[in-house]
């Protein structure tokens, strides 16, 4: 062995109607834009573009070679097919080093490699064995511990392997670590007649790349985790001032308009089911929409004609995803910090509108107004804000789509506000 180193139900249906409503008025010339970046570049992102580069690559090599009859050279060639090779095994590597995406990976490792087999071993036993020689599978776990223990590349020859087949395909062998988040999760195997220098080399960077596309793949669960706490944690602020308000309107309404009360209550069942429902971080924009009526048919019972809401959506986008409670948020801010504090009637304005291979989300109100400093200082997670759920909501949509996708605010004191955001029609993070 060797080591080597609006507020009623028929509000949405109008709203997809040809005729569309009055704009309000925009902010004024003092409105300031507010689009929050993160200083640092998260690992993550790093790491995707990275696939993203030879992904690009390949396409590259693709289309090159489709344009040609036949390959220039054999480098070529060998260039083009090991690119292929890898992009179909980590197709089956997207969800991690499971049994059978182990299996399916070595299925198409081990012609990149040229070997008798390859396997996959982790700490709970062989995860896969491709090719000849599968006697020598029951004696993996004896060879790999060291790999796991270690981290260092082990190679194996005809003694250490222990073989009285003569006939059999597997005299040497290597042993090399896959590497996720500094630890040894699992250990590729090459098993051949003849184990040369360049098989040694050809492994070790086979299992690097699978430890690569292995991170990916925990970056993504890590991402898909963080989600859901950010919307864990925006369904436990749903806000104490709104819940009290709205049993506050609906008691209101209990003696003089008990018909009322009741679909009030209704209403108000409806939208908190919505709200702590568990069906994923993603919901069509209808499914949205349709809480945001619940929502503001509560808020028009506490408001009267104080309260004014056009809503405009294109059909078409009505079945876009976007991330659950990412409007209703929006809208709430618009009642509290622009209606709730100004003299007189308020108009809020909430579109949905196609934009090409986006929809953009909008909801605008002619209310108070806002301090841009003090929306930034919110959108940047500083503590002490009182805008509902806007930090979660940017937080959210920068991590589903990415940073091109968070909360655009125009805001300035006295003008309004508006809040707007874009999600692509189709995103492999939401749809793939």
């Amino acid at each position: 062995m060797l080591l080597i180193g609006g507020p009623a139900a028929p509000l949405l249906a109008a709203a997809c109607a040809a005729a569309a409503p009055a704009h309000l008025p925009s902010p004024t010339t003092g409105a300031a834009l507010v689009a929050i970046h993160d200083d640092g570049v998260p690992d993550w992102i790093v790491a995707t573009i990275t696939l993203a580069a030879a992904i690009v690559c390949w396409t590259l090599v693709t289309f090159v070679a489709r344009r040609r009859t036949a390959m220039t050279s054999p480098a070529t060639a060998a260039t083009y097919q090991a690119l292929h090779t890898a992009s179909l095994a980590a197709r089956h590597l997207r969800n991690g080093l499971t049994p059978d995406a182990a299996e399916r990976a070595a299925r198409e490792l081990r012609p990149l490699l040229g070997v008798s087999a390859v396997a996959f071993y982790d700490g709970g036993g062989l995860l896969a064995w491709e090719g000849r020689g599968t006697h020598h599978a029951d004696r993996l776990a004896d060879h790999a511990g060291a790999v796991l223990a270690g981290g260092h590349t082990v190679r194996l020859n005809a003694r250490d392997l222990e073989c009285d087949r003569p006939d059999c395909p597997v005299r040497g062998a290597i042993l090399a670590p896959v590497i996720c988040e500094e630890r040894v999760m699992a250990v590729l195997g090459s098993f051949d007649t003849h184990v040369s220098a360049d098989l040694v080399r050809a492994t070790q960077a086979v299992a690097d790349w699978v430890s690569t596309q292995v991170e990916l793949a925990e970056l993504d669960r890590e991402r898909g985790r963080t989600m859901e706490a950010e919307l864990r944690a925006l369904r436990a602020q749903i806000s104490p001032h709104f819940v009290y308000n709205a049993l506050a309107a609906i008691a209101s309404f209990v003696r003089t308009d008990p018909v009322r009360a009741r679909e009030l209550l209704l209403e108000f069942a409806d939208f908190t089911r919505y709200s702590f429902r568990a069906t994923g971080q993603v919901t069509p924009l209808a499914d949205e929409l349709t809480n945001i009526e619940r929502y503001l048919a509560l808020e028009e019972a506490r408001f009267g004609d104080r309260l004014v809401v056009n809503l405009m959506v294109a059909p078409e986008v009505l079945g876009v995803s976007v991330p659950s409670l990412a409007v209703q948020p929006l809208v709430e801010n618009a009642v509290r910090h622009g209606i709730e504090a100004k003299e007189g009637p308020g108009h809020i304005s909430i579109s949905a509108v196609d934009v090409g291979s986006e929809a953009e989300i909008t909801v605008e109100d002619d209310g108070v107004g806002a301090r841009p400093e003090q929306v930034r200082a919110v959108l940047s997670g500083e503590p002490g804000g009182d805008h509902v759920g806007l930090a979660n909501v940017d937080a959210r949509l920068r991590a589903t789509y990415g940073d091109g996708y968070g909360l655009v605010v125009e805001t300035a004191l006295g003008a309004g506000t508006k809040v707007s955001f874009r999600v692509p029609k189709f995103s492999p993070h939401v749809h793939g």
